[in-house]
């Protein structure tokens, strides 16, 4: 048991530090004009895709490739075998794109910041410390830890907003994790979306 414990958590770790990898999303978002993150995003979502399907496809060279570069930052959905599943990385530059294209630059990072960061310690922390879980699986230390990080992320953003603005922008991110089963929609995707459209509309 303690060595698939072990394995687990090093699965995690290891996936998790993919996802943080993937900062450099929101510092292109920041520094770059609007049209060059969304000509990039779109570029590579589109590329992400051909290369999954055709992985998905079993083709010789990609196929096999991407296996073997990617096979342990995915879940189990992911590696479906009886119709083709996007991995979360799809999802990902789905949401950055369609940020890049909706909201304001800084609103735009700043969610895709509290996606990367506060999914990683809500995962980190659930499976370091979770105990108490909800009956979705989910544990109060993860979410806890989901929560405290996209506050400080928000306010790292957006330093003069008020303290109970940035918790309404924190919980419906939080809230957007917590509820990824019953809303169907990958939280890669929905976090960033729902976090930039609050950021974009209390900023103006």
């Amino acid at each position: 048991m303690s060595a698939i414990l072990t394995k687990s958590l090093k699965t995690e770790l290891y996936r998790k530090a993919v996802h943080l990898s993937s900062l450099w999303m929101p510092l292109f978002i920041l520094l770059a004009e609007r049209n060059w993150s969304i000509i990039l995003f779109a570029c590579l979502l589109t590329l992400n895709l051909i290369v999954e399907y055709t992985a998905y496809q079993k083709t010789a060279v990609i196929g096999g490739l991407f296996r073997r570069m990617f096979i342990k930052t995915l879940r189990g959905k992911e590696v479906c075998r009886t119709r083709f599943v996007p991995s979360g990385s799809v999802y990902i530059l789905a949401a950055a794109l369609t940020v890049s294209v909706c909201f304001s630059a800084r609103a735009a990072a700043a969610a895709m910041s509290i996606m990367l960061i506060s999914d990683s310690c809500a995962a980190i922390f659930g499976k370091f410390f979770g105990s108490f879980r909800f009956a979705n699986g989910k544990s109060v230390e993860g979410t806890t830890a989901f929560f405290v990080s996209a506050v400080l992320t928000v306010m790292f953003f957006f330093p003069t907003l008020s303290l109970p603005v940035v918790c309404i922008t924190a919980l419906a991110a939080t809230a957007a994790e917590f509820f990824e089963k019953e809303l169907r929609i990958d939280d890669n995707f929905t976090i960033p979306v729902i976090s930039a459209f609050i950021l974009n509309l209390i900023s103006f």
